[in-house]
């Protein structure tokens, strides 16, 4: 299918949102059923706002079926041709779906809202993320550079090591750290944004366009196709858990999505521009970074509660006014980074 329709790239792009989108929405009422009865619910912090309370036993797991959904068009769209930049992307989301679910389990069988250790699961995303960035690296030929647009292009492969395996395995360290660094990162600020009905879904749909439009605008179709899938699957998945919400996603979801936008910007060549894009989850992760520091510091709070999407609750703000804003600040920030990589990318062939 991927060669009778690789002459019509933009045909491909919005195939892609659209049949992981109605997979999506086809098999969710199955799947919530099925949940429901086998009585998997979500797990509600005791400390978070009181109108949480009646999310509590709401099924969760949602980020299975939006993985399914997106496996089932990467298979599609494989027929008769090999894309290996597909299936690396594919393998390290769904790998970082299979920890979240393994982490959803573990809460609902524990009935608590605490899952997998801390520990745990960051080695999980380490391990995934080495293992993408070398193969990148090694397979797909990515260059071991930052570019940070209208300043400078930064080599972070002089610090390189070889490995004999094969014909050689070759290790750009500063670059594997940044890397590092930026997909666990992104994996977790997206997890941390999954707080309310319809937030991490609508935002991560925005950015997955944005970088769907940036992988199109570079040439490389496999990573477009794949953030079209994924932007069609948040699409499908909103039906279902837009406010109040029938489902969630769970770490499942929330975890394979920040890891999805990492590589994504990997093999785009967009490790600096996707701070801006994914500027929203970066915000979020560093609401809670900077609230847990200064807690330790002065036993004091400079958030009403962290992460920030809660301080606005706390303030007064509807669940709904606050997803909708966030939308919004994400839109906003998703296009300053397409506007910028976009300007960057004049005259170039």
């Amino acid at each position: 299918m991927f060669s009778l329709f690789s002459s019509y790239p933009t045909f491909m792009i919005f195939l892609a949102v659209v049949v992981s989108m109605v997979v999506t929405m086809v098999l969710m009422p199955a799947w919530i059923r099925f949940l429901k009865s086998s009585h998997i619910g979500q797990q509600v912090r005791a400390d978070g706002p009181q109108s949480h309370l009646v999310k509590q036993g709401t099924p969760t797991m949602g980020g299975v079926i939006m993985l399914v959904a997106v496996i089932a068009f990467t298979l599609l769209a494989s027929v008769g041709a090999p894309t290996p930049e597909l299936w690396l992307l594919l393998g390290a989301t769904v790998l970082t779906g299979v920890l979240g679910l393994i982490d959803d389990a573990s809460k609902v069988a524990h009935e608590r809202s605490l899952g997998l250790t801390p520990k745990a699961k960051l080695v999980g995303q380490f391990a995934i993320a080495t293992v993408f960035v070398l193969c990148a690296v090694n397979m797909l030929g990515v260059k071991p550079t930052v570019e940070i647009p209208f300043i400078c292009t930064i080599d972070l492969g002089v610090l390189t090591t070889v490995v004999p395996v094969g014909e050689g395995i070759e290790i750009p360290w500063l670059y594997l750290i940044y890397c590092l660094i930026l997909l666990v990162g992104l994996c977790n600020a997206v997890n941390l944004t999954d707080g309310l009905d319809g937030l991490a879904a609508g935002t991560v749909m925005i950015v997955m366009l944005v970088m769907a439009a940036i992988a199109f605008r570079a040439g490389v179709l496999e990573p477009a196709l794949f953030a079209g899938a994924l932007a069609g699957a948040c699409i499908g998945f909103l039906w279902f858990n837009s406010f109040p919400a029938d489902i969630f996603m769970g770490d499942t979801g929330s975890l394979a999505l920040g890891m999805a936008l990492g590589c994504l910007a990997v093999v785009t060549k967009t490790e600096f521009v996707v701070i801006i894009i994914g500027g929203l989850f970066v915000a979020e992760a560093l609401s809670v970074m900077i609230q847990v520091f200064y807690y330790k510091k002065t036993k004091k709070r400079i958030f009403l509660m962290a992460p920030l999407h809660h301080h606005f609750e706390k303030k007064g703000w509807s669940e709904t006014k606050v997803v909708v804003r966030f939308w919004i600040v994400s839109g906003m920030l998703a296009a300053c980074g397409f506007v910028l990589y976009f300007a960057t990318t004049l005259g170039v062939n």
